[in-house]
């Protein structure tokens, strides 16, 4: 890991939301974060919202915490883009897009129209796949300066499942999510291991025999995640946050972490067709420097070109 350095302003659009400002509070105690920026249409809330971060600072490391306007995203090293309708229960990330793609085409462009060259999007407000590949559309950035945050939660969902599975921690186990960061998302069990150990022999080692009763569990698991706690508690923020602050971790640790970031993956795969979807990606100051391209199983590569198609369908009925 590189030599973490300080001095990075991270502005949030979106800040006084939930998401937001949950993203906020995570950042704070993060060493690579000097500055955070909130913007919001409420601004009241977001000066609260601001206030409220700030007198948590003797405690962590110093991070000045303000509220800003779309203008004080320009200087900013990361903006992290969290505004929009909350998914609501019993509707999928998809049925968000409507609400949410205009709002972007209108926002997104005052937002970018001023960055700096080396400045990083990154987009958290769902359908995130399809809202990245707007972002990137309406901003005219090149594609690596505008990230999702894709299915890095889901990919800490799959390795907290298969770790109380196995009664091992999570840490020790090594698998991805990729495709949309939605129902079509595709759990990567080819090359997923646990201390270095396949997983299937893993499961043979342990005694679990019908290890595609496994697999359906532990699928239903992770995409039904999001659903469960919404029903329950009417929106997801805590681990959302921990998953964008630890994205900005690696953009501006300047690490390059693989991470399933969302990002356009047209040519990957056999992907012959221009769509945004999440693949383990390098991820460091620049953006996404590699897009790493795995084994895939039949089943799991045509899994992953059903997912392409999905989110490119859904862009192709937008009018931006």
């Amino acid at each position: 890991m590189s030599q973490r350095r300080r001095g990075g302003t991270v502005a949030i659009v979106g800040g006084a939301g939930a998401v937001g400002s949950t993203t906020a509070f995570a950042l704070t105690s993060s060493r690579l974060v000097d500055e955070i920026v909130l913007v919001d249409i409420d601004d009241e809330r977001a000066a609260g919202e601001a206030m409220d971060l700030a007198h948590g600072t003797p405690f962590v490391p110093s991070t000045d915490v303000r509220t800003g306007e779309y203008e004080d995203c320009w200087d900013a090293d990361v903006v992290i883009v969290t505004a929009g309708a909350s998914q609501a229960p019993d509707e999928t990330r998809l049925d968000l897009l409507d609400r949410n793609a205009d709002m972007f085409a209108e926002m997104i462009p005052q937002v970018t129209s001023g960055l700096d060259d080396d400045a990083m999007v990154l987009v958290v407000t769902n359908p995130v796949d399809v809202l990245t590949h707007v972002a990137r559309t309406v901003s005219d950035l090149p594609a690596g300066q505008v990230i999702g945050s894709g299915t890095v939660l889901d990919t800490a969902r799959f390795r907290h499942a298969l770790g109380r599975a196995f009664d091992i921690d999570p840490a020790d186990v090594a698998a991805h999510v990729i495709g949309e960061h939605g129902d079509s998302e595709v759990l990567v069990w080819s090359t997923a291991n646990v201390g270095g150990v396949p997983f299937e022999s893993y499961c043979a080692h342990n005694g679990i025999d019908d290890v595609d009763a496994f697999r359906t569990r532990v699928g239903d698991e992770v995409r039904n995640a999001a659903y469960e706690i919404i029903e329950r508690k009417g929106r997801t923020n805590y681990r959302v946050a921990r998953s964008v602050a630890r994205i900005v971790d690696g953009i501006l640790g300047d690490d390059d972490a693989v991470l399933t970031v969302s990002t356009r993956a047209s040519g990957h795969h056999g992907i012959d067709h221009d769509v945004t979807l999440s693949l383990p990606c390098v991820v460091g100051r620049h953006g996404v420097r590699d897009v790493l391209e795995s084994e895939l199983s039949p089943a799991e590569r045509e899994a992953l070109a059903d997912s392409a198609t999905v989110i490119r369908g859904a862009i192709d009925r937008l009018s931006v």
